[in-house]
């Protein structure tokens, strides 16, 4: 143990969060310091770190808010801590996720390591085949409305550590900034953000959700991906039991299921034809619904409830697309807009177009069409000559496939 700290945090445990840190990157705190600014004095930083936790004084600062724009219109609270206080969090996320995570249910997906949201949606997927009906839970402001004193009750089921405790502790309660204005203080809730908070999200509905559900529904599956949750059921009288009981467990746990977002939902195919008021779901980017699939053995289509990128999503890539205005970019080369938004498309490809891809073809129209416009705005023998821009690119798609990721699926202009 450190000489006169009362607890015994290695310096080398810091050194390593903040490895970890600076590889994620993102934003500045209320301080206004960036990753890059608190590497300039890092050996100053650090030690003020280490020393402060080992002594148990170590104060978070408050945890700026930003406004983030959701599909719907509305706006979600995303908290930004200082980078000091994400080395910090990182110090006790390494010494609390090992203890857990060996214990968390394995259809829990999301912030684990070794799973990933395509992990749930293919799970998903397999299950809406084997299983008629589907409730499509929405808790309520989770992040937001999570109790303080459940928090700490699910933590101190998994760990003794007195500095561990401490320091959860002082982060739930952690003020928030808007702005400039004054700190605001908090009596629930963790913020979206922070470093800690998704494995403490993740604590807390493993006791609230993951371990009930798998007691007294152990027939009813189900995927989470930290507040979004799907369970399957297999007959509509089943899925309201299961609703109901949700609905009352998360009351009883201080949550509350959204009224109007979580619904029971008809998985329609060949096969199960009845009629019901939802027979589709989003879930975590992809839609959930009947599509037309091919039987390869009997060469003939058929009905599939199966998931493909979600309107949402889509939305969400065009009007980032049409942010990007690589059309008016007519002093680059195409070279040179592959290699500035090349790497987008491909993360779009690689996560959309792992189910049911065919249907991306409509969302990747939008980069097409943009560079037939710069083609033309470039070339002057193009200039108002659509057609002759398009015969051009769609050659050079089929020749320089690897220059846009969705020419490679075929998505050409």
């Amino acid at each position: 143990m450190p000489e006169g700290k009362p607890f015994e945090i290695s310096k080398w445990a810091v050194l390593e969060a903040w490895k970890r840190v600076r590889a994620n990157q993102g934003a500045a705190g209320v301080d206004g310091t960036s990753v890059e600014g608190f590497e300039k004095r890092l050996k100053n930083n650090l030690y003020r770190i280490w020393n402060r936790m080992s002594s148990g004084s170590y104060v978070p600062p408050a945890v700026r808010r930003v406004m983030i724009p959701k599909d719907d219109g509305k706006e979600r609270p995303l908290g930004i801590p200082t980078v000091g206080d994400r080395v910090a969090q990182m110090v006790v996320k390494m010494h609390l996720e090992p203890i857990v995570e060996r214990l968390f249910h394995a259809d829990s997906y999301g912030y684990r390591p070794g799973k990933s949201a395509l992990d749930a949606i293919g799970a998903c997927r397999r299950r809406c085949w084997r299983y008629d009906w589907v409730v499509d839970l929405d808790i309520k402001g989770f992040f937001d409305n999570i109790d303080h004193s459940l928090m700490m009750h699910a933590v101190r089921k998994h760990t003794d550590c007195p500095w561990v405790l401490l320091y959860i502790e002082r982060w739930l309660k952690a003020p928030v900034q808007v702005g400039d204005g004054e700190p605001e203080a908090r009596d629930k809730g963790t913020p979206q953000g922070g470093v800690v908070s998704p494995l403490l999200a993740n604590i807390f509905l493993h006791h609230v959700f993951d371990t009930w559900m798998a007691r007294e529904y152990p027939g009813c599956p189900f995927e989470r991906y930290a507040d979004d949750v799907v369970i399957h059921c297999r007959t509509e009288a089943e899925a309201l039991k299961v609703k109901y009981a949700v609905e009352q467990r998360l009351r009883r746990c201080r949550l509350e299921a959204h009224p109007e977002k979580t619904r029971l939902v008809y998985c329609h195919d060949s096969n199960r034809r009845r009629t019901y008021s939802h027979i589709q779901f989003d879930f975590l980017g992809y839609g959930f619904r009947p599509r037309s699939a091919l039987n390869q053995r009997a060469g003939r289509y058929f009905t599939s409830f199966v998931p493909a990128i979600s309107r949402k999503a889509m939305k969400v890539i065009v009007q980032t697309v049409r942010g990007w205005r690589l059309h008016m970019a007519s002093d680059k080369e195409l070279a040179d807009l592959s290699r500035m938004f090349n790497k987008n498309i491909r993360g779009w490809v690689n996560y959309y177009g792992r189910y049911y891809p065919s249907a991306l073809r409509r969302t990747f129209d939008c980069v097409n069409r943009r560079l037939v416009r710069w083609a033309m705005k470039k070339y002057k023998r193009f200039r108002g000559h659509q057609r002759a821009a398009t015969h051009w690119l769609r050659r050079l798609a089929r020749e320089q496939p690897e220059l846009f990721a969705h020419w490679r699926l075929g998505f050409v202009p």
